[in-house]
C-alpha cells in the first residue's frame, strides 16, 4: 500500500531545504521498497501569492488526503505588512488547527562533534538529549476574543485570551508521560501557575495524570526559570511539557545549546500519529536563493516521521546514521562551520548524506 507525503516547502529557504529532504527519502524509498508517494502543494506567503489565502483549500484537501506532511518553512519580509488575518503564518496555524496536530515533539539533541558551536561551555552541554512536548493548537496563539479595540479615551488597546480546558491539557499530559516513559522516566511541566490562572489549571491537571503514571518522576517549573535553568543546566531535564507559547519560545532557547538551529528537526502529531514534520527554524529570507542554508533539521525531520507516523526506525536510524557520519567527516553548513571543516552549500550536504546512505547499502550488498 502506497504512503502519501504531502510536500509544503513553504517560503524562503523552504525550498532549498525540502528538495534535500526528499533526496533522501527517494534514496530510502528505492532501497528499502518504502512506497512512498509525494506530492506537492502551497502554504504560506506562495499560496498566498497564488490564491489570496496562505492556506488555501486545495492545500487543506491535499494534507487530509496525506498519511504525513513535510513542511518547509513559512513567512518572510515580503508578506510582513499584509492584514494579520492573511500572513504567512496563518497558514501554519490553520493547518495545524484543522489537523489536530496538538502535540509538538522538539528534540534538542548535541551532536558530540558540534559541542565548540554551541553558545555554552562544552562542559555544560555535552551529552545534552532532551524533549520539550509542545501543546500546539490550543493556548494564547488561538483563543478568543482576540484584536486590537479602541478605548473610549481613543487609545488603542491589543487583547489576547490566554485559554485551555481540562481535555486539551490531558491529552497533552497523556503524550508526553508516554514519551518519557521511553526514556529516561523524568517529566518536568513548565508553567507560571503563581500569575496565570490558566496555567493553575495546567499543573493541577498534570499533576492528576502523574497518578497515572508511578513509573515517571514529575516536577513542575515555572517558565521564567526553567528558561534559566535552560542556560544554566539544561542536562538536568529529560522531557519538558507546556503550553504552547511557553514551549514556543523555551524549544528556540534549547535549539541554541546544541550548536544551530539549523540542526533541529520536529513532529506535530495528533491523536493517531499522523504528523506534520518540519525543521523548527524560520524561512531564513536573508539567506534564501543562496544555496547556503543548513537542510539537516529538515532531514531529521523525514527521519521523525519515518519512525513516529510509519513506525519504520529502521529507515530513520539509517538517516540519522547518515547525518552523524557526515557530521564525522567534517562536513559543514555555514552555519556550523569551524576553521579547519569543510564547508558546503545545501545541496552538497544533502548529497552528503545521501553517500552515506549508499555507503552503508553497498556495505550490506558486500556482506
Amino acid at each position: 500500500m502506497t504512503i502519501k507525503i504531502a510536500v509544503l516547502p513553504g517560503d524562503g529557504i523552504g525550498t532549498e531545504i525540502v528538495a534535500e529532504a526528499i533526496k533522501v527519502l527517494e534514496f530510502l524509498n528505492a532501497d528499502m521498497a518504502l512506497d512512498l508517494v509525494f506530492e506537492s502543494g502551497l502554504i504560506g506567503g506562495a499560496a498566498y501569492d497564488a490564491y489570496g489565502t496562505p492556506f488555501p483549500q486545495q492545500t487543506l484537501a491535499l494534507t487530509k488526503d496525506a498519511d504525513a506532511i513535510l513542511l518547509g518553512a513559512v513567512g518572510g519580509y515580503k508578506w510582513e505588512s499584509l492584514d494579520i488575518s492573511v500572513r504567512p503564518e496563518k497558514g501554519l496555524l490553520g493547518l495545524r488547527s484543522e489537523l489536530q496536530l496538538f502535540a509538538n515533539l522538539r528534540p534538542a539533541i548535541l551532536y558530540p562533534q558540534l559541542a565548540d558551536a554551541s553558545s555554552l561551555k562544552p562542559e555544560i552541554v555535552s551529552g545534552l538529549d532532551m524533549m520539550i512536548v509542545r501543546e500546539l493548537t490550543g493556548g494564547i496563539y488561538f483563543g478568543q476574543p482576540r484584536g486590537v479595540r479602541l478605548l473610549e479615551n481613543g487609545e488603542k488597546q491589543g487583547y489576547n485570551t490566554l485559554v485551555y480546558s481540562e481535555s486539551e491539557i490531558r491529552r497533552i499530559a497523556h503524550c508526553a508521560f508516554q514519551i518519557a516513559q521511553k526514556r529516561n522516566r523524568r517529566l518536568c511541566s513548565v508553567d507560571k501557575a503563581n500569575v496565570l490562572e490558566c496555567t493553575e489549571l495546567w499543573r493541577q491537571v498534570v499533576t492528576e495524570i502523574g497518578k497515572q503514571y508511578p513509573d515517571v518522576e514529575l516536577s513542575h517549573m515555572y517558565v521564567d526559570n526553567a528558561a534559566m535553568q535552560l542556560v544554566r543546566a539544561p542536562k538536568q531535564f529529560d522531557v519538558i511539557v507546556t503550553t504552547n507559547m511557553f514551549g514556543d519560545i523555551l524549544s528556540d532557547t534549547a535549539a541554541m545549546l546544541t550548536g544551530s538551529i539549523g540542526m533541529l528537526p520536529s513532529a506535530s502529531l495528533d491523536a493517531n500519529n499522523k504528523g506534520m514534520y518540519e525543521p523548527i527554524h524560520g524561512s531564513a529570507p536573508d539567506i534564501a536563493g543562496k544555496g547556503i542554508a543548513n537542510p539537516l533539521a529538515t532531514i531529521l525531520s523525514a527521519a521523525m516521521m519515518l519512525r513516529y507516523t510509519f513506525n519504520r526506525s529502521d529507515a530513520a536510524e539509517r538517516i540519522e546514521k547518515a547525518v552523524n557520519d557526515a557530521l564525522d567527516a567534517n562536513i559543514r553548513t555555514a552555519d556550523i562551520y569551524s576553521d579547519g571543516m569543510q564547508k558546503v552549500g545545501t545541496a552538497q550536504m544533502g548529497d552528503a548524506v545521501v553517500s552515506g546512505l549508499k555507503w552503508v547499502s553497498a556495505a550490506k550488498e558486500v556482506g
